[in-house]
């Protein structure tokens, strides 16, 4: 390690500085870039934001851009709330424009600034993670499987060391290109990630109540959250011991406090989705949600299924011709929801068991639900790769091995980007051969998700679920 790195990882501070003035700069030169280049640094959703959230702040006269919810009905116009659900292809949480609104009077770039701070709390509360709960057990387990008062001894002295490791992993984070390149774009999945390392933080420290109020809050910001509700049932119910019976596993999880956890998150989801159900009345529930239920999306993207969805995507306007039953199955949500939600809940079932191995469960269910989506880009990436700084420190895998595995990922992604090239800017009809390359993605990501789970190292007092039992 270099001087300047050395001086760079003795202190979190210097890292969180250095992540800070790296956004601060890019936001400073997007404006700079977006005001002289055709091509713009701002990603397109940004705009949307952007607008939904002056639609948001400006009702327009007459019905003309107006909340159209039950309230409306009630209260009349009272109630003049602006419709963000105006602004085409806006599909997110009335929340998230609301959030925004001070592009319009304060600055442009609030938003950009907003993601960028989240991002930076992030990376805060990852430190924190790897400090109070995630290097400490690991550094237990490796200096004796029963610590005795010299290893515990040992153990404290280190303080330098944990810090150090503390503050590398957290600028895996912090100083990631792919992180702090879609935040400063104008991307909002930070605000999403802080939500959910919110409620992992809460779930380490066994505040269940209040994780399950922030999960029912990240699922109302996005859906796929809802997975890691399963993840912490057999933690919440449970005592991490080996499951003998099928008996014993639905005790496991299905019990007083699972059955609190899961209505207290319902309901956190469900009374946000009812308020803003109220004021802004169906665009709120198809956009946010049911668009993305039966969404057909054949564009290209990673997922396996889009050549499937473009072979019977509809190209003619006028009345549709009935479509065969082979087709009504590609074009049906369930071919990729059911193996995809099948394997995401499943693992969360079977992995979930302690509190130490909330990360491993979380990012082995993110993984494989965001490799079998059936709309499946770079951004989804991010719901992953948020959750692996706190797993790193439990991963036993040689330095051979890591290598060939960030080859494959990163390989796997530049085969499929190489011929997405030809189709998207050179016109090239590469449909299938795309469609390959996809399919090579998803066996690749599996292979190297495969090889995280075999690397995983167990914590002390951790049944090993992935190794037989002796």
């Amino acid at each position: 390690m270099t001087l300047s790195s050395r001086l760079l990882f003795s202190s979190f501070y210097n890292v969180l500085l250095l992540s800070t003035l790296i956004r601060v700069g890019l936001i400073l030169y997007s404006e700079w870039h977006d005001a002289r280049s055709v091509v713009k640094y701002t990603d397109v959703d940004y705009r949307v934001f952007t607008d939904a959230a002056s639609f948001m702040q400006n009702s327009g006269p007459g019905d003309m851009n107006h909340a159209h919810g039950p309230l409306k009905e009630i209260l009349g116009y009272a109630l003049n709330f602006g419709d963000p659900y105006t602004r085409e292809t806006y599909r997110y949480t009335p929340l998230l424009a609301l959030l925004l609104t001070p592009n319009g009077w304060l600055h442009s770039s609030f938003g950009k600034y907003l993601f960028a701070l989240c991002d930076l709390i992030n990376g805060i509360l990852i430190y924190w993670l790897l400090k109070s709960d995630i290097l400490p057990l690991t550094l237990i387990s490796t200096t004796t499987s029963s610590p005795s008062k010299k290893g515990l001894q040992e153990t404290s002295v280190d303080m330098k060391e944990l810090e150090r490791k503390a503050t590398i992993y957290s600028a895996v984070h912090l100083l990631n290109p792919l992180i702090f390149s879609i935040s400063t774009r104008g991307s909002s999945e930070s605000v999403l990630s802080l939500f959910v390392l919110m409620a992992l933080y809460a779930s380490m420290k066994g505040r269940w109540d209040l994780a399950a109020v922030l999960l029912g809050l990240s699922t109302h910001w996005k859906i796929y959250p809802v997975i890691y509700g399963v993840g912490c049932l057999g933690v919440i119910g449970g005592s991490g011991r080996q499951i003998r019976s099928m008996g014993e596993f639905v005790k496991n999880i299905v019990n007083l406090k699972t059955i609190r956890f899961g209505l207290i998150s319902a309901g956190t989801f469900l009374i946000l989705g009812i308020g803003c159900y109220a004021i802004w009345g169906y665009p709120f529930l198809y956009e946010s949600y049911l668009y993305h239920v039966h969404r057909l999306d054949h564009r290209h993207n990673f997922s396996p299924y889009f050549y499937l969805t473009y072979l019977t995507y509809p190209s003619l306007p006028g009345p549709a011709e009935p479509l065969s039953l082979w087709s009504q199955i590609l074009r049906s949500p369930l071919t990729s929801f059911v193996p995809q939600m099948g394997l995401a809940l499943g693992l969360g079932l079977l992995l979930g068991r302690r509190k130490e191995d909330l990360v491993f469960t979380w990012f082995v269910q993110t993984v494989v639900f965001v490799v079998f989506n059936k709309v499946c880009t770079s951004q989804y990436f991010l719901w992953y790769l948020l959750l692996l700084p706190l797993l790193l420190p439990q991963l036993a895998i040689p330095r051979a091995n890591t290598i060939v595995y960030i080859i494959v990922w990163v390989g796997t992604q530049a085969l499929w980007l190489s011929e997405a090239y030809k189709l998207e800017f050179l016109g090239d009809n590469v449909y299938f051969g795309l469609w390959i390359r996809g399919l090579i993605y998803v066996v690749g990501n599996c292979w190297v998700l495969g090889g995280i789970m075999g690397g995983y190292r167990v914590t002390s007092g951790s049944s090993n679920l992935l190794q037989p039992q002796k």
